[in-house]
C-alpha cells in the first residue's frame, strides 16, 4: 500500500512538474516594431529579416539583438538564406545582398537580376534560387553566389508571384500567390503546377519532413502532400485561423504561425491542431524558426518572442501515443511495459500514457491499450489539456 502510495504522489508530482512549468512565450529584447517576415540560423548565429530595419542578428539564443546593415541599402529584407559562410539577404526593391562576415558587411549582387522585388530565398546544393514579387519572371537562379542570376521560370505563368521554397532532396518546390504550387525535377531548368486538391492556391509557406511536404495558405489553412504535390489534402482539425504565414518542425511537432490567432501545434501529420498562444502578446505571427531548444516567432508589431520547445503541451490528439511517435501502435504498447515493470523508459508526456483518462498512469491504462490494439473495441478518448 505505501509502495502504491508513493507512486501515486510521483505521478501527481510529475504532473504538477508538467503543468508549472509550461510558462508561456517570452518577448526578447529585440526587434520592434515592424513586420518580421523571415530567420535563418547559421552556427550559434541567428538573424531576423524586417519590414524597414533590415537585418538583425543575435549571438546569444534570442536574448539581446544587434542590427547588421552596413551596406545594405535596401532594409526591405524579406527573406534570408545561408549557404556555407555566406549569408544572402532578399529585398523588396533592392534584390538581392551578400554577407560573407556574418552581416558585419553587405554587397548587392543583382547582376542578371532584373526582377528586384525578391521574396523568397533558397539554396539547393551550389545554388541559389530567388522568388520575386510584382514582376515578369518569378524565379532566378544562380549557380555562382549571386555573382550572376539568370530566369529559371520555364512552365511558370507570366508574373507568377513567389512567397516561399521548398528543397526535399532533388525536387525544389516554389509556393505562390494565386497560382498554387510548381515543382521542378531539374534544378529549375522546368517547373510544373503540382495542386490536385490544393483549394487555396494561395501559398503563403512550407515545411518538409521526410516524405511529407506541408504547405500552409493564405485563407486555406494548411495541406499535406505526401507525394511530392502530385495530390494534397487539408490538415486542419481545430485550426481556428485558416490564414497561415509560416511553418516550422520540430521532430514530429508542426508549428504554424498565423495572421490573427498566433501559433498553433499538431502532433504527428498535422491531424489535430491547438493554439499555443500563453503569454503571446502579437498574434500577427509572420515568421517562425526552431533553433537550438527554443521555437522563435516574429510577429508584425511586437518583435520577437521565445518559447522553449519543452514548454509547449506534449498531448496532441488522442492518449495512447506513448512514445509520441505520432501513431498509436504496438511500440506503444512495448513502451507502456517497460515503464510499468520499471524497465528504465521515460515517459516523454505523462499526459499521452494515461490511456483511459483517470489521472494516472497504471495497469488499467496498459490494459486500456491491449483492448484498443486488440481490436477488443475500446475507444481511444480524446486527449485532454
Amino acid at each position: 500500500m505505501k509502495q502504491r502510495a508513493k507512486q501515486l504522489l510521483t505521478l501527481t508530482t510529475l504532473l504538477l512538474l508538467i503543468t508549472s512549468a509550461q510558462a508561456g512565450w517570452e518577448q526578447t529584447n529585440g526587434p520592434c516594431c515592424d513586420t518580421i517576415y523571415c530567420f535563418v540560423e547559421s552556427d550559434t548565429n541567428l538573424f531576423v529579416g524586417i519590414e524597414n530595419m533590415g537585418v538583425l542578428l543575435s549571438v546569444n539564443g534570442g536574448t539581446s539583438w544587434t542590427a547588421v546593415n552596413s551596406g545594405l541599402t535596401n532594409t526591405d529584407v524579406y527573406a534570408l538564406a545561408v549557404s556555407g559562410t555566406n549569408l544572402f539577404a532578399g529585398t523588396y526593391g533592392g534584390g538581392v545582398f551578400l554577407s560573407t562576415d556574418n552581416g558585419t558587411s553587405w554587397t548587392a549582387v543583382n547582376n542578371g537580376l532584373t526582377d528586384m522585388n525578391v521574396t523568397a530565398l533558397a539554396v539547393s546544393g551550389t545554388n541559389l534560387f530567388a522568388g520575386t514579387w510584382g514582376g515578369t519572371n518569378s524565379v532566378f537562379i544562380s549557380t555562382d553566389n549571386g555573382n550572376s542570376w539568370s530566369a529559371a521560370n520555364s512552365g511558370i505563368a507570366q508574373g507568377t508571384n513567389v512567397n516561399d521554397f521548398a528543397v526535399s532532396g532533388t525536387n525544389l518546390f516554389a509556393g505562390t500567390w494565386k497560382n498554387g504550387v510548381y515543382l521542378s525535377t531539374d534544378n529549375g531548368t522546368s517547373w510544373m503546377a503540382v495542386n490536385n486538391n490544393l483549394t487555396n492556391l494561395n501559398v503563403s509557406s512550407f515545411a518538409v519532413s521526410g516524405t511529407s511536404l506541408f504547405a500552409g495558405t493564405n485563407g486555406g489553412g494548411v495541406f499535406l502532400s505526401t507525394d511530392n504535390g502530385t495530390s494534397w489534402s487539408a490538415v486542419n482539425t481545430d485550426l481556428t485561423e485558416n490564414r497561415v504565414s509560416s511553418l516550422a518542425l520540430s521532430d514530429t511537432n508542426l508549428f504554424a504561425g498565423t495572421y490573427y490567432g498566433g501559433v498553433f501545434l499538431a502532433a504527428g501529420n498535422g491531424a489535430a491542431w491547438v493554439a499555443v498562444n500563453d503569454s503571446l502578446k502579437d498574434l500577427i505571427v509572420g515568421a517562425l524558426i526552431v533553433s537550438d531548444l527554443n521555437l522563435f516567432a516574429g510577429t508584425r508589431n511586437s518583435g520577437v518572442f521565445r518559447r522553449p520547445l519543452n514548454d509547449f503541451p506534449c498531448c496532441i490528439g488522442k492518449t495512447g501515443n506513448v512514445n509520441m511517435s505520432g501513431i498509436v501502435d504496438l511500440a506503444d504498447l512495448s513502451a507502456l511495459v517497460s515503464y510499468l515493470t520499471g524497465g528504465g523508459y521515460v515517459l516523454p508526456c505523462l499526459e499521452e500514457a494515461n490511456v483511459n483518462g483517470i489521472g494516472i498512469v497504471d495497469l488499467a491504462d496498459l490494459s486500456a491499450l491491449v483492448n484498443y490494439l486488440t481490436g477488443g473495441g475500446y475507444v481511444l478518448p480524446n486527449c485532454q489539456l
